[in-house]
């Protein structure tokens, strides 16, 4: 029997109307009025956008500011982008505000905003004023440095408005906070705002912003992963503080190739460009010491002729020790089982130590050939020629495999006066006929190279 509609709805439970709360439905209003009217207000108002043909895309050639960076401008692929949005990281004290307080002070004809959550103008005045004498001269682009340390968003906007600069510097993304986000500075939800906040700033004023990121005790950047999807350039400052060799890589790069790499040396006047830095890691005297071999590395496409040394002594406390600085200590710990296995030198009961000298840190498996000799150099006491220079790739099986980039290896030994260089054979067949001013001994296996080195 079906039952009736009032005796159904008797049955449903009754619903009362909720009180209305006029404070919270006026805290609602001002959060959705918030976004599009502060938008508007910093002249970030969205437009509607428009489809466009593949076909009608012009490809013109991306105008590019030149910082008088050397390095700085191979890392960014030939400049700054104008538009970009650029992110460096780096440990703690690494020099990553020196090398942007000396970049934006240097450079001609630009109007920089210099944006500082961390520091006051007066120390930002007392670097600028240590790193260089020129930059407090009146030839330097101080008069067109503007300062301004702040940490909200909106006033950073302000600014920008009254100055209009051809640059803006911000130092660092972590100390940023904007109204549109709840929580406090440097949280996940604080960064992804305000980075978006820059990017749309960036995109549509046509202004290259550079932020400077924390980095987590893991050494990546500190914030969400998306921090460095929505940049256009990821740079990375890397080194030794207790060395004086700064290595700038870039990590992401959309203008340009993640190949280069720049180094710099650190002074009591701030960072200096080091141009052929191969004159620099390479030794000085004519002493020749046992234990030390010259490989020709390459960091992204830039050839560099590095010092690999090593310490061989006999285990004092039972267990041998294996350390190894600037290099993998497994594959070092590989490359003496080879040693072991293939040759027959018997390394287990000794201790070993290995060092890139210079603060290096280097992963081009071309080194493998240079470590197992100066390994065994230091093992018999024997010194390898200064004049030569190796690069190759140790197998399992003892074999000595080719190497990239071959042609530039050798080319920047023979500029710095190397008289021979051992490079595996199938690399030597693959070679141009041309004359490249040195000896070329090629190898095959391990114990071949052994005896072109050691007789």
């Amino acid at each position: 029997m079906r039952a009736r509609i009032g005796e159904v709805a008797g049955s449903l439970p009754v619903v009362r109307p909720v009180e209305h709360d006029e404070a919270a439905e006026r805290g609602c209003r001002r959060r959705r009025k918030k976004t599009p009217a502060a938008l508007s207000a910093l002249g970030l108002a969205s437009e509607p956008s428009q489809a466009v043909a593949l076909s009608q895309v012009t490809t013109d050639a991306l105008p590019r500011i030149e910082t008088g960076d050397v390095e700085l401008d191979r890392v960014l692929g030939g400049g700054l982008v104008r538009g970009s949005l650029v992110l460096l990281g780096g440990e703690p004290g690494i020099g990553k505000s020196t090398l942007l307080l000396q970049t934006v002070v240097r450079v001609r004809g630009l109007r920089v905003l210099y944006v500082s959550g961390e520091e006051s103008r007066r120390q930002i005045k007392l670097r600028a004023d240590r790193l260089s004498e020129e930059a407090a001269g009146g030839d330097a682009n101080a008069d067109n440095v503007l300062l301004l340390c702040e940490t909200r968003l909106e006033r950073v906007f302000e600014v920008i408005k009254e100055v209009e600069p051809d640059l803006l510097v911000v130092d660092s993304i972590q100390t940023l906070s904007c109204e549109m986000a709840e929580s406090s500075a440097g949280s996940i939800s604080q960064i992804r705002e305000c980075a978006a906040l820059l990017l749309k700033y960036a995109k549509e004023s046509n202004v290259p912003v550079v932020l400077v990121g924390h980095i987590t005790k893991e050494g990546s950047i500190a914030g969400p992963k998306v921090l460095e999807h929505i940049v256009d350039t990821v740079l990375q400052f890397e080194g030794d503080r207790h060395h004086i060799y700064r290595l700038l890589r870039s990590l992401k790069n959309r203008f340009g190739s993640t190949d280069e790499i720049g180094v710099y040396e650190m002074r009591s006047t701030g960072l200096r460009a080091v141009e052929n830095a191969s004159e620099l890691l390479l030794p000085e005297g004519n002493e020749e010491l046992s234990g030390v071999a010259i490989a020709a590395a390459t960091e992204g496409v830039r050839p560099l002729l590095i010092e690999v040394q090593a310490l061989v002594s006999t285990a004092a406390y039972g267990t041998p020790q294996r350390s190894a600085t600037g290099f993998d200590l497994r594959r070092l710990n590989m490359l003496l089982a080879v040693l072991e296995k293939r040759v027959g030198f018997k390394l287990a009961a000794k201790d070993v130590f290995l060092n890139i000298a210079g603060g290096l840190r280097v992963s081009d498996p071309a080194i493998d050939m240079s470590v197992i000799a100066a390994v065994l150099s230091s093992n018999v006491d024997t010194a390898i020629e200064r004049s030569v220079a190796m690069a190759g790739e140790v197998g399992l099986s003892g074999e000595i495999r080719p190497v990239t980039r071959i042609a530039a290896r050798i080319s920047e030994a023979a500029k710095l006066g190397f008289k021979r260089f051992v490079l595996p054979e199938a690399s030597h067949k693959s070679l141009d006929r041309r004359d490249f001013g040195l000896e070329l001994v090629p190898v095959s296996t391990v114990a071949d190279a052994l005896r072109a080195l050691f007789g």
